[in-house]
């Protein structure tokens, strides 16, 4: 009986990243991350090269398999392991279906963090959506979320969208959010405003001038950095 190709991958993963660990690198990688995770401790490029061994001879995944390994590796201590899924996910952007949005929901709401949070974002479920318009709704209800990180991820979802942002949404969302209390929230605001001001610098000047008095400071300061 064939191996069920999940198993086959995830064995192959924790094998080759378990031999890779560099301690002492681990240890500065958690200091680094407030020690909020434990680490192997090898670098992104290290871990990319590896994560290309793993899945070398493999074919492309299913929906169903590409879910259950991105889940699985969220179980695994190290944050290596959520960072391979990642890019797992970015490389087979184009599998899933709208209905996967609830998984990437999912990733985002545990073991949150930027590293993994913006990956998954700008990189995942940008392209998602994208793809299957009648998720702009979803992104409408994370914009007002309580967990700051689906708020950041709406906020930040069409950062390489270019000419086809959605301006009216991308507004409405930094406005919605312009008095969040947290730091990521207020930082997401100036960076989804300066990465759009590449594309339309005129309207990033116009939002800022009618809603400078509701900024905050950082978000003022990040979106006018390139303006």
């Amino acid at each position: 009986m064939t191996r069920p190709f999940a198993d086959e991958l995830l064995d192959r993963l924790v094998r080759t990243y378990s031999a890779a660990r560099e301690p002492e690198r681990a240890v500065q990688a958690a200091a680094y991350m407030r020690d909020q995770f434990p680490f192997l401790g090898f670098s992104t490029a290290t871990q990319r090269a590896l994560g290309r061994t793993v899945v070398a001879g493999l074919p492309a995944p299913t929906e169903d398999e590409l879910g259950t390994v991105a889940l699985a590796c969220w179980d695994l201590p190290e944050r290596e392991y959520q960072y391979f899924a990642c890019d797992w996910l970015r490389k087979h952007s184009a599998v899933p279906g709208p209905d996967f949005l609830a998984t990437a929901g999912t990733l985002i709401t545990t073991k949150s963090w930027w590293d993994t949070v913006d990956a998954l974002a700008t990189r995942f479920v940008g392209g998602l959506v994208m793809r299957h318009p009648r998720l702009r709704t979803e992104m409408d209800a994370w914009a007002g979320d309580d967990n700051l990180w689906l708020v950041r991820t709406a906020i930040l979802h069409q950062l390489h969208y270019g000419r086809e942002t959605d301006t009216d949404r991308l507004f409405g969302y930094c406005t919605r959010q312009a008095a969040h209390r947290d730091f990521f929230v207020r930082k997401a605001i100036g960076w989804a405003l300066r990465h759009y001001a590449r594309t339309d610098p005129d309207a990033v000047r116009g939002y800022l001038s009618h809603h400078r008095d509701i900024l905050s400071p950082l978000s003022l300061r990040e979106a006018k950095k390139h303006l």
